[in-house]
């Protein structure tokens, strides 16, 4: 018989074990608010445009840049980033975690030092 190497193969779409599901849970969650950010600064740009004549946008600043600007150009890749820093302190403590059970080397004391 041959065999399918699709199931054996670990996939992004269909995670094999505990932890791969966990991390591609992480992973869909970080790309969520990820994609609920970038959506939600243009429909709330959209929307001051739409229901006050896009006054409300050139009158409003922060740091002395427009709100749009703000929004679309300085605050998303801020984001990303605290999202990125996020994912990489949860995948530390992830790995820290999983490798509990794991041996360890430890180096033996000289004769007559404490332990």
């Amino acid at each position: 018989m041959i065999s399918n190497s699709s199931d054996t193969e670990p996939s992004f779409i269909k995670p094999q074990g505990a932890t791969m599901r966990s991390e591609v849970r992480v992973i869909k969650l970080v790309l969520a608010g990820w994609f609920l950010a970038i959506v939600g600064f243009q429909l709330f740009a959209y929307l001051l445009e739409a229901n006050y004549s896009a006054l409300l946008l050139t009158d409003l600043t922060f740091f002395n840049l427009p709100i749009q600007f703000w929004l679309t150009g300085q605050l998303l890749p801020l984001w990303f980033v605290i999202l990125c820093v996020i994912f990489n302190l949860w995948m530390d403590r992830h790995t820290i975690q999983s490798s509990e059970g794991s041996l360890r080397f430890r180096i033996k004391a000289k004769t007559g030092e404490d332990e």
